[in-house]
């Protein structure tokens, strides 16, 4: 029997033209296989055969699991505990081993043998042609689409497919068989059945990749593009900078009589696409990126990074754009939330948070209606601002003296001491599984606490806009947090 193994080893290596041990691996492989079929529960069985004589040996096994894990298959693991009961120097993830009756060495055995072998071939032979392509480190395919299926189209590029999901596709767009694409490596899935590439041909990057391909002052590296926004197959934003101040970025990305861009467009089934300065200056880049609508001014939240960005009526609908569009695009590639209003508004929510800074002045620096509008006058909104601006930009307010302002200061510095004990103490008022849920924050737990929102239920019967206006936190995030909060009611 012994040496029938090894001449089926040694024929099978030549015929299939692999290596000997792999040969012996699967017959390992294809022995436990069949073994396995002698037990009605779903067994571990490893076979091991020896190189030299053929002659080999089955034995059943039991992974050694935590104790606290307790047994998912109980047919096939041991807690750690009984496992050092038998071996004392067992530790988890070992395996203890119990030797059992070999299959005998047959035809089946063979023939199980030559399978599992042909199966490592055509993985090995898989692996290798998705490597030598990826190897040539190509972030966009170009290939032939060679059918669709339930999750998509498959493109072929030369021996390697690829899958280009449905959502992954330009919307309106007819691909058929046959048809010539080009799509963005979105990912490499290396233990998928199908293709183990996924494209795209909605991702920003795509875009970007495409402009690279027309604008050589890219490869050069006098031209980058900074960021891409899009509404697929409709309009798209981009985001360029020149390194060379010889280079006009926006024209050289649109070409001569625009062949540049035209070309990306045709790729991406006539996609508009604006193309803005990028900028260091968060405020100057959120102007460029909602061209062609004129900003008359903008105000920045740093704390919330936000920003209210002002047009006339004129420029209204062009800010905002179609359905949203415009802002949205503008918001995602700058990566600031853009709030669009009109001078009107402006002015009603400036005067809004001048009338909360006025009553803040003046109940915690325990000031007057005077001191307190000038204040805000000098362009003071916090409390933070009154203690820590530097004591000369404060000096230089005509209004007050030296004394005048290191009391304001010091009361500013006091206030915010005993706001600070206080919220400690609320924070101490908070359950445990308040301070747990995802997407608690500490800043976030501080406005909850001071709302009297102190554990999970509290939270949790909350409706949306009451958390929103406790909070000031978007009406999304506040959905997804009350939705965490009310988990444990339909899982307890």
């Amino acid at each position: 029997m012994s040496r029938e193994v090894l001449m089926l080893a040694d024929a099978l290596a030549r015929e299939k033209n692999v290596d000997r041990e792999i040969v012996f691996e699967a017959l390992e492989l294809a022995l436990a296989s069949a073994t396995k079929k002698r037990y009605d529960e779903g067994v571990d069985i490893r076979v091991s055969i020896d190189r030299e004589s053929g002659e080999y040996e089955s034995f059943r096994r039991w992974l050694v699991v935590p104790n606290e894990a307790g047994l998912q298959e109980p047919d096939k693991e041991i807690l750690h505990f009984e496992a050092q009961e038998q071996i004392p120097e067992m530790e988890v993830g070992d395996f203890i081993e119990e030797q059992i009756e070999s299959m005998a060495f047959g035809r089946i055995g063979a023939q199980a043998a030559k399978q599992v072998i042909l199966q490592r071939i055509r993985d090995a032979e898989r692996e290798q042609i998705l490597n030598d392509y990826l190897e040539r480190g190509e972030k966009v395919m170009t290939g032939t689409v060679k059918r669709a299926d339930k999750n998509g189209l498959i493109v072929e590029s030369g021996r390697v497919e690829a899958l280009l999901r449905r959502d992954q596709m330009i919307p309106k767009e007819n691909l058929r068989s046959g048809d010539r694409v080009r799509a963005y490596i979105l990912k490499v899935d290396r233990e998928a059945r199908g293709p183990q590439i996924e494209l795209s041909r909605t991702c920003p990057e795509f875009l970007i990749k495409l402009f690279e391909n027309e604008v050589p002052e890219m490869e050069q590296g006098l031209l980058e593009i900074k960021g891409a926004a899009r509404d697929p197959g409709i309009r798209a934003k981009i985001a360029v900078v020149t390194y060379d101040k010889r280079i006009d970025p926006i024209g050289t990305c649109v070409g001569v009589r625009g062949t540049r861009v035209t070309a990306v467009r045709n790729e991406v089934a006539g996609e508009a696409v604006d193309i803005v300065l990028w900028s260091e200056d968060p405020a100057q880049f959120v102007i460029g990126a909602l061209a062609p609508a004129q900003v008359s001014s903008i105000v920045v939240d740093e704390e919330r990074h936000a920003m209210d960005v002002v047009v006339d009526e004129e420029n209204l609908a062009i800010a905002i754009g179609r359905s949203g569009q415009n802002v949205r695009l503008a918001s995602e590639l700058t990566a600031w939330q853009i709030n669009i209003m009109t001078p009107e508004e402006s002015a009603e929510k400036t005067e809004k948070e001048a009338v909360v800074t006025r009553q803040l002045f003046i109940d915690k620096l325990d000031v007057d209606l005077e001191v307190a509008e000038i204040l805000i006058a000098e362009g003071f909104n916090t409390l933070e601002e009154v203690a820590y601006v530097p004591l000369t930009e404060m000096l230089e307010i005509e209004a007050f003296d030296e004394d005048t302002i290191n009391e304001l200061r010091t009361r500013a510095r006091d206030s915010l001491l005993t706001m600070e004990i206080a919220k400690e103490e609320r924070l101490g008022e908070v359950s445990q599984d308040l301070l747990s849920l995802d997407g608690v924050t500490p800043e976030l737990l501080a406005k909850l606490a001071q709302n009297n929102v102190h554990t999970r239920d509290d939270l949790a019967e909350l409706a949306v806009d009451e958390l929103v206006e406790a909070t000031q936190i978007d009406e999304e995030t506040a959905k997804t947090l009350i939705m965490k909060a009310r988990e444990h009611w339909f899982t307890s």
